[in-house]
């Protein structure tokens, strides 16, 4: 009871005035107000999905489909445009890059040049079919959440698209088209068969037919060359029968002589011998004793001049020679200086002619040979003439039976060469009829093989591969501009700044906005606002340094820009500062709630999970005026990369509410260095 009582005092306190009541109301609706607003913000954002802007580019060319123009792009995007799932917007390729990379779209979706041709090629019996390739981008530093939500409604459009029966459908389709076309081969390839066997046997008629006038060329040439065979052999018959009578009158008178003077012809054939021997040794000596005989006439002709000087010109003391004498000594060296000229005049002469002597040695040992021969033959001379006699007999027999051979060859040849001229004619005929069979085996096999290749024959995984593309022909490929690495990296833009907020209410329940006796003291009012609000800054700049650290070492948070990050960080908690300074030193004890409310606000429509579109539009009014929403889209920028606009535009606004909220922290200042009772005796102290 003692419990109940003291609390039943501490609820009286509230009875006192107006305000205490209404705080009190206040403070019990605070959960539901937080707990409405933030469910209701996020109560079925699929719902309103229509209300989020994606832009569509077609680039689709189109395609002839079986003679008949196709523009599976255009149907598309007309079919898209139509339905509810999002706020199409129908651009160009460089409007949807720049929004997407601005924030105008949270998806684009691209439609490329070869779609219909691609969805076309499923109906294609040759080459393999393709998808037809959508091209979905999302930027996530527009919003994390972007991407899985276009990802999941282009999976939920594809699963409606396709259907187990239509692809049961297609496989037997192609299935039957199959057993036509084994059907078909089987025929093409007897077809091919005949056409081998109709080629192979035209192949062996033209060979034949080549053959044969080659054969025929032949007996031509042979024919003729017997004809000429048959005329020599006559000829040759006629002279080799002249020849034996002419050498039989010849031998018959030759040969008894020879038998008679057998005798005197070897007994001349030895002379002729012995004299050719002489001249042979005479024209090989001679040059050598002219070069002799001017030796000895030189030596000669030297030993007279020194008898003749010895003698004649200068005598020994006391020998005399006569006159006479000397005078014949004289005559002699002049006869032996002759005899040297002449001697040395023949040396030259048979030196000059040493040619015709060597020639004359050669030809007379040449005769000597064949006289030595003659005289070894000649006892036989008679015996070997009338074997060769024998010889000359027997060609002429010969002779006579080749002229007789041939001329039976002629006439062989000329009817060989007849009938091979048939042969040749026959040939050809058949040629003909072949060549024929075989181009119409060859149309025919030709035809069956066309028709086979048009029938599909498809094995049981290409029939699956083009079933399951004209079931479900279109693909997404999902493209993610500056991707967050998690859900948590996503979401640090919209944790952080609501951390700092927090942060910097609960240090304004420890710091007083303005310090009472600054103001009591009559400083100027912007000293005592600054005085305030830089313990706070100094605080919030702990904060971050904490937050960031824990976030980085202990998670593995990664920052693009760090040091634009830190930077916008610190800007933001300096302007979160000043904010919450201005609120307190306005509206004093109630700030407090008003923070808390500005709170719960910022949470509802800065867009941090779910795009702000998603939300009702009452969110989406507020959202671009309150200071949280530029600091999510900024640190998006930040931490996952992108476009830095939204960070200079959230730069602007920050600096904007800093210096506002600092100028409205002095005018309060101001007016509080003026003290009144409320002031003193205020009616609600939190």
């Amino acid at each position: 009871m003692r419990a109940l009582s003291l609390g039943g005092l501490e609820l009286r306190r509230f009875r006192r005035g107006s305000l205490p009541r209404a705080a009190i109301v206040a403070v019990a609706l605070l959960p539901l107000l937080y707990g409405a607003l933030y469910i209701w913000s996020f109560w079925d954002p699929y719902g309103n999905f229509d209300k989020l802007p994606v832009a569509i580019v077609d680039q689709d060319k189109g395609a002839d489909v079986n003679g008949k123009p196709m523009n599976a792009g255009q149907d598309l995007t007309t079919q898209l445009l139509d339905r509810d799932t999002f706020d199409w917007h129908e651009v160009s390729a460089a409007r949807a890059d720049e929004g997407l990379r601005k924030g105008d779209y949270y998806m684009t979706l691209t439609i490329p040049a070869d779609f219909t041709a691609r969805i076309a090629s499923s109906g294609n019996t040759q080459g393999t079919p393709v998808d037809g390739l959508l091209e979905a981008r999302s930027n996530d530093s527009n919003s994390y959440l972007s991407g899985i939500i276009a990802k999941t409604a282009f999976s939920e459009i594809r699963a409606a698209s396709s259907s187990s029966a239509v692809r049961g459908y297609l496989d037997q389709i192609y299935v039957s088209f199959g057993d036509l076309h084994d059907q078909t081969v089987q025929a093409a390839t007897g077809a091919g068969q005949l056409a081998a066997g109709a080629h192979t046997a035209q192949s062996g008629a033209q060979q034949l037919g080549d053959g044969l006038r080659q054969a025929h060329s032949g007996s031509e040439s042979l024919a003729d060359g017997l004809d000429r065979l048959h005329t020599g052999a006559a000829q040759a018959a006629a002279g080799t029968a002249e020849l034996d009578s002419v050498v039989h009158g010849v031998t018959d008178r030759l040969t008894p002589t020879l038998r008679s003077h057998a005798t005197e012809i070897q007994q001349a054939a030895q002379a002729v011998s012995l004299a050719a021997g002489t001249v042979q040794q005479i024209a090989t000596q001679l040059p050598v004793d002219t070069a002799k005989a001017v030796t000895d006439a030189q030596t000669a002709h030297t030993e007279l001049q020194q008898v003749y000087a010895q003698q004649c010109t200068a005598p020994t003391l006391g020998t005399a020679t006569d006159p006479a004498t000397c005078n014949a000594l004289r005559l002699a060296v002049q006869a032996s200086e002759q005899t040297v000229q002449v001697a040395q005049q023949v040396d030259s002469a048979v030196s000059a002619d040493k040619g015709q002597l060597a020639q004359i040695a050669s030809d007379a040992g040449t005769v000597r040979g064949y006289a030595d021969q003659l005289a070894q033959d000649a006892p036989h001379l008679a015996d070997q003439i009338d074997a060769q006699v024998a010889k000359i007999d027997q060609l002429n027999s010969g002779v006579a039976q080749l002229s007789t051979g041939s001329a039976q060859l002629a006439t062989g040849a000329q009817s060989l060469n007849s009938g091979l001229a048939t042969l040749v004619g026959g040939a050809d005929q058949l040629d003909g009829g072949l060549y024929k069979l075989a181009g119409g085996s060859d149309q025919l096999s030709g035809a069956l093989q066309s028709g086979a290749a048009k029938i599909p024959d498809l094995s049981a995984q290409a029939r699956a591969d083009r079933t399951g593309v004209m079931s479900d022909p279109v693909q997404l490929a999902l493209d993610r501009l500056n991707p967050a690495a998690n859900y948590g990296t996503g979401l640090s833009s919209y944790f952080i700044p609501l951390a700092l907020w927090v942060g910097m209410m609960v240090a304004y329940m420890l710091l007083r906005p303005l310090n009472a006796r600054l103001l009591a003291a009559n400083i100027p009012s912007w000293r005592a606002a600054l005085a305030g609000w830089l313990p706070a800054v100094a605080i919030g700049a702990t904060q971050v340094a904490a937050l960031l650290a824990v976030l980085h070492f202990a998670l593995g948070l990664e920052l693009v820009r760090t040091a634009g990050a830190i930077g916008f960080l610190l800007l933001t908690t300096a302007t979160f500062a000043a904010i919450l300074q201005c609120v307190n030193a306005v509206f004093g004890t109630r700030g407090r709630v008003i923070a808390l409310a500005l709170l719960m606000l910022q949470l509802t429509s800065a867009g941090g999970t779910y795009p702000v579109q998603t939300s009702p539009g009452f969110f989406g009014a507020i959202h671009p005026y309150l200071p949280m929403t530029w600091v999510v889209g900024g640190l998006r920028r930040l931490i996952s990369g992108g476009d830095l606009t939204v960070v200079w535009q959230g730069v602007g606004v920050l600096a904007g509410f800093l210096v506002v909220s600092l100028a409205c922290t002095v005018l309060a200042a101001r007016r509080k260095q003026v003290w009144t009772v409320t002031a003193l005796h205020p009616e609600l102290v939190l």
